[in-house]
């Protein structure tokens, strides 16, 4: 019985929590203990097709072949970096397409995913919303891409680290995000801490404090980018509608309600964001606050005209923070050559043209 490959029409084996794959079994008089069988092999034992499931029963195999399919996505291209990063293209099953990376260092695997195809925040430095928001992932989908990541890794790696900073603003997707990250951590499954797993926002307050309330103690990652309203309403055009205090509001809940230190990530864009000034006033901005800056000096994206920020600069608005008593590090490059580090990761085939008409729309933003 060969897997019966992508499908749209068939529910994907993604989908199902434990809970869901034991009321599945007990509707269909199959022992309780079938569902725990399916799920580690789904999960822990990175079987990649119903055949591989060799501890269930041929008849359940079948059964299991005619409900569902086990990708509902293919994998359109797959890049290997210098630094053995990894990043997949996939081809979903309306045709739509999303990124994905995995990222090796010596003591840690880490995996990044997407949540939406597209994005509708339309930050300056970014590719990831160059054609705007098309529609938000289903929570198969997003799980899906951690099973695709996770059947790259050798004999012997095993994922440590999961961040939901990929394509799309990640709260704008909770009621799919958060029972995709229920298998990331559940028992059975990948079993993973909930301490590994970072979400990113650009910062939307009452998702931040609804995150917070389902009391996981996810990490939590805020884009913020600048250190006034002035300057991030032309880097992060949301930010209008929002405002950095109403921000900084919802992250000091957050930590109350879960402990969790909050993460500020700094894109730095030469000329724009990174002059010692701006360091010193995201010092006072953040005096007082348990949180940590990660700076990221922006990587290249052909369609934009800012640039990054060289590491010199990088460094020395690092030790203005640092020397302000601002925990501070600097992120390093992973995967540039292939497009797959932070900000570079988009749909396929956005045109110049397409990008231009965009422009139009946004008036406001700094680039060309």
């Amino acid at each position: 019985m060969a897997d019966n490959g992508p499908s749209s029409d068939l529910q994907s084996v993604y989908h199902f929590s434990m809970a869901e794959w034991q009321e599945w079994c007990a509707a269909r008089e199959i022992k309780k203990y079938r569902a725990e069988q399916i799920f580690r092999a789904l999960y822990q034992r990175r079987v990649r097709s119903f055949d591989e499931m060799t501890d269930v029963p041929a008849e359940l195999r079948q059964q299991l072949a005619a409900e569902f399919t086990f990708w509902k996505s293919e994998i359109e291209t797959h890049q290997v970096a210098r630094d053995r990063t990894e990043k997949l293209l996939l081809r979903l099953a309306d045709g739509e397409f999303v990124e994905c990376v995995l990222m090796r260092e010596p003591q840690r695997i880490t995996i990044c995913i997407s949540t939406q195809v597209g994005c509708a925040m339309g930050c300056v430095f970014c590719a990831s919303g160059l054609a705007g928001l098309t529609r938000s992932l289903k929570r198969e989908e997003i799980v899906e891409q951690v099973a695709r990541l996770v059947h790259q890794l050798d004999a012997g790696e095993n994922l440590t680290n999961v961040v939901v900073m990929g394509i799309g603003e990640p709260l704008a997707n909770l009621p799919e995000l958060l029972p995709a990250l229920e298998r990331l951590h559940e028992p059975l499954g990948w079993n993973m801490g909930t301490r590994r797993i970072t979400v990113s926002t650009v910062g939307l307050p009452e998702k931040i404090r609804q995150l917070a309330r389902e009391g996981k103690r996810y990490g939590l990652a805020i884009s913020l980018h600048a250190p006034n309203d002035e300057l991030r309403n032309r880097i992060v055009p949301v930010n209008r509608n929002i405002g950095i205090d109403a921000i900084l509001e919802a992250a000091e809940d957050f930590f109350e309600i879960t402990g969790r230190r909050v993460t500020y990530e700094y894109v730095l864009l030469a000329g724009q964001n990174d002059s010692r000034e701006h360091a010193r006033e995201l010092a006072e901005l953040l005096r007082g606050r348990q949180s940590l800056v990660n700076l990221i000096p922006m990587n290249t994206v052909s369609l934009l005209d800012s640039r990054g920020s060289t590491y010199d600069q990088a460094r020395m608005f690092g030790d203005v923070l640092q020397k302000a008593g601002i925990m501070t590090t600097i992120r390093k490059r992973k995967g540039s050559d292939i497009d797959a580090a932070c900000g570079q990761l988009r749909l396929p085939k956005v045109r110049q043209e397409d990008f231009v008409v965009q422009l139009k729309n946004s008036p406001e933003k700094t680039v060309k």
